[in-house]
């Protein structure tokens, strides 16, 4: 197999593939940066409000769009054309802020050529979107300062970079206290050879890059993301014979995850007598709401969380939504920790306008 242009970095050899060899996202070889399903009915309506130039040319593999962000400042990484720079920028309101960054010329041309078209559309007297040119392995050299950042998002952006390590530290850096990384991306179920990880077309197509899950979860605990949360899980189709050649038996899936930037958590789940109680008002999720793949919570209805999921939905901007009940001061054990009750008993189930429950496989020993 070929690997990525001689003198050529990896970078340079993904802006040419992203601004200059695709001119839409029917010129892709494989569906691993195209989001599977529809979107959820809270983030659809907002679609609709999309250029239709900027949806034509964006690529992602997930809808990573944040809940409770109004007023927030939100940074997009790999932003690309700004789709999802541009829903969020409907949620955060006319006082939130949403910062869109690319490395791509091309993209950013299209993004930054409908900011006044989206702020009319969207009734704001100024837009509240910026697109800066830049690379996510450095975002203080894009200006980005520390702890200046409520949600970090991105894409099906973070395979592609050949610093991984650097991407999760600039973002923990940036990020506030209680801040989030909420971003889907392409994993895959081992390590990859090195001459599969090197190919640039699947370099480019978002499968060369992809980390083993288990490697991802070690880097970002080992960043201070101590307590990495699955939100939801599609398997990921390679249509095209070549390519399934070239991976083999490799599997490929997309993860939606939240990595919370909080002190002090657990490294496993344990036991302090706390409970959560969801109040409502998320929008999209009024009556149930999904913090990852296991714990849901029914308006109303009290259930028993381990520690860091307590901190999770009281040290967040999720604060203001959730009634807790005990603290840290005694310790019971280790906390026997599996789906909600609500989680149990809605998962696959559409309780919300075109919101569907995680579909949960066997009970995990541990979130952590």
């Amino acid at each position: 197999m070929s690997k990525v242009p001689q003198g050529e970095s990896t970078h340079e050899w993904v802006k040419d593939y992203y601004g200059k060899l695709l001119a839409s996202s029917d010129d892709l070889q494989t569906n691993a940066c195209c989001a599977a399903g529809a979107p959820a009915g809270w983030i659809a309506s907002r679609l609709q409000h999309v250029h239709p130039e900027v949806s034509e040319r964006f690529y992602g593999c997930g809808f990573p769009i944040p809940q409770a962000v109004e007023g927030a400042t939100v940074l997009d990484l790999g932003c690309g054309t700004g789709r999802d720079a541009y829903v969020i920028a409907q949620f955060v309101g006319e006082q939130g802020r949403v910062i869109g960054l690319d490395m791509t010329d091309e993209q950013l041309s299209v993004a930054r050529k409908t900011e006044a078209w989206h702020a009319e559309r969207f009734g704001y007297a100024q837009p509240n979107t910026s697109f800066v040119q830049g690379y996510i392995e450095d975002l203080k050299g894009a200006g980005i300062e520390d702890a200046s950042i409520d949600v970090i998002v991105s894409n099906c952006v973070v395979n592609l970079s050949p610093r991984k390590d650097l991407v999760l530290a600039e973002a923990y850096r940036a990020l506030k206290s209680g801040g989030e990384l909420y971003f889907s991306d392409v994993f895959v179920d081992r390590r990859l050879p090195e001459d599969v990880a090197n190919d640039p077309l699947l370099h480019a197509e978002c499968l060369g890059g992809a980390l083993y899950q288990f490697d991802f979860e070690t880097l970002a605990k080992a960043t201070g993301f101590a307590d990495p949360r699955v939100v939801s899980t599609s398997p990921i189709t390679i249509n095209n014979p070549e390519i399934m050649a070239k991976v083999g038996l490799a599997s490929f899936v997309s993860v939606t995850y939240r990595l919370f930037k909080l002190e002090g958590l657990d490294a496993q789940c344990e036991d302090y007598g706390q409970t959560a109680t969801y109040r409502g008002g998320v929008e999209g999720e009024e009556r149930l709401f999904w913090l990852d793949d296991h714990h849901a919570f029914e308006a109303g209805r009290p259930e028993r969380v381990c520690g860091n999921t307590a901190a999770m939905l009281a040290s967040t901007r999720f604060a203001e939504f959730f009634e807790g009940k005990g603290c840290r001061q005694t310790h019971y054990g280790a906390f026997a920790c599996g789906p909600t009750m609500a989680a149990a008993q809605y998962a696959g189930r559409e309780v919300e306008s075109g919101a569907v429950g995680a579909t949960i496989s066997a009970p995990k020993t541990s979130c952590c």
